[in-house]
């Protein structure tokens, strides 16, 4: 299912894989099995089965039939490298973002070591194309090993998704990175996010000339606290793909459009 979004960092969402299982502390309060679990048992729904791990091959071509140009957060419902994914079934929804080079793609992993490893192999001879970035989430200080496994991967595009912020980081090596997000939980659980971790990580992207996106402090609701760190909204994106965020290659016949968010 690809749909849109209210995530700021992204226009539409692509699930052809749901479901997940718990792998560090960050995922204590999963948004996606919040939602999916709500279903499990309803007839004929798409979550009929919670959020259980689920291959969706019918999916597999729905960006191919969006002519207009998109940004595609990959498997919001689950995490395309979960290690009970096939990699022949990864290997079909790479070749699909390969065919669909208007649009970009945003993979997200906390299993990064997994995704390092099949980039790496898939690419041996150069670099993962530009419209397919690949980058890992981190929540503390603990998880840091998440981030080398990224600077390792033969990626055009390499993120970090520092989300729901938890604890401090701490001193985090961002050579080879293009991206950082930066986000506090929300939901009825959420674990508060202190300005000083946050600003801690936006220090030393400035330092280190790395783009920042301040996505939100969190609460009850994701948009509870706002959007607000020490005055503004930090919404950079990575160059140069920053002017034309929306665009991937552009549309399908080859224009492109400018990105009035970039900063």
């Amino acid at each position: 299912m690809a749909t849109s979004t209210a995530i700021e960092w992204t226009d539409a969402t692509w699930n052809p894989v749901t479901g997940c299982t718990k792998i560090s502390a960050g995922c204590d309060n999963c948004y996606a099995e919040r939602f999916s679990e709500r279903f499990r048992g309803v007839p004929r729904h798409p979550f009929e089965n919670g959020f259980d791990l689920q291959l969706r091959p019918e999916r597999l071509d729905q960006p191919l039939r969006w002519c207009e140009a998109k940004m595609i957060f990959v498997n919001s419902m689950s995490d395309l490298f979960h290690k009970e994914v096939p990699f022949k079934f990864i290997d079909c929804v790479f070749d699909t973002m390969e065919k669909a080079h208007w649009h970009k793609f945003q993979i997200l992993t906390k299993r990064s070591s997994r995704l390092r490893n099949y980039v790496n192999a898939r690419y041996p001879d150069g670099l993962a194309p530009p419209h397919i970035w690949l980058g890992t989430s981190i929540e503390d200080g603990g998880k840091k090993s998440r981030a080398r496994h990224i600077r390792e991967t033969k990626a055009s595009v390499r993120f970090l998704s520092i989300e729901p912020l938890i604890g401090p980081i701490g001193k985090i090596d961002l050579e080879g990175i293009h991206w950082v997000i930066v986000g506090g939980e929300s939901g009825p659980r959420a674990r508060p996010m202190l300005v000083e971790w946050a600003r801690e990580v936006r220090d030393q992207c400035k330092a280190a000339k790395v783009p920042f996106f301040f996505k939100q402090w969190g609460g009850l609701r994701a948009k509870s606290g706002g959007r607000l760190l020490d005055g503004r909204e930090w919404s950079q994106w990575p160059k140069p793909h920053a002017n034309n965020r929306r665009s991937g290659e552009g549309t399908r016949d080859g224009s492109a459009k400018a990105d009035p968010m970039a900063a």
